[in-house]
């Protein structure tokens, strides 16, 4: 996971640390974590970022699970208007620890990665996971790429092109057009 992203507060778990039950941690981005947020998904404003989390240990790692709820605004594709979603997404990711220096674990502990999976588990260095980027990149991937206001339509801009004079083709086609011999 990226670090070049935002840290938001109460999001790290280390993992000698985390009971067997897990922990559960609330997240809510303050005001200056919100506009750095917004500024590095590019859009307009994170108006509210919350996001309710439960931590326990998994086959070696960490699984994350829990639920985020997030305002966004960015500017419809078609007006340029300000539009606001509300964005209601489940977590679910299980987090290995990095490489580098692998956690020790009980004798023959496994661990476990599910190949036929879309995704990989993430990684974490020295124990530790910080579960800002895991939110972040929620939140991105939950973003409408093309949001639009309501009663916003493509209809009357230019490339509607029904009269035969504005084609630009036509121009073109006469271009073209071979020449009758005669």
């Amino acid at each position: 996971m990226s670090r070049d992203l935002p840290l938001l507060p109460d999001a790290a778990v280390r993992l000698d640390r985390l009971p067997a039950a897990g922990r559960e941690l609330s997240i809510a981005a303050d005001a200056g974590q919100r506009a750095a947020i917004a500024v590095r998904l590019g859009i307009s404003a994170v108006e509210r970022l919350d996001a309710t989390i439960t931590a326990t240990p998994f086959r070696g790692g960490i699984r994350v699970l829990g639920r985020l709820a997030a305002t966004i605004v960015q500017p419809c594709v078609v007006t340029l208007e300000p539009v606001v979603q509300e964005i209601d997404e489940p977590i679910d990711r299980a987090l290995l620890p990095g490489p580098e220096r692998p956690v020790a674990g009980p004798a023959g502990a496994e661990i476990f990665v599910d190949l036929e999976s879309d995704e990989l588990p993430d990684r974490f260095d020295d124990g530790e996971a910080d579960l800002s980027a895991l939110v972040i990149e929620t939140l991105a991937l939950a973003i409408d790429p093309y949001p639009r206001a309501p009663g916003a339509s493509l209809e009357g801009f230019a490339g509607d092109a029904k009269d035969e004079d504005d084609n630009p083709f036509v121009a073109l086609q006469s271009l073209g057009a071979p020449k009758a011999k005669g």
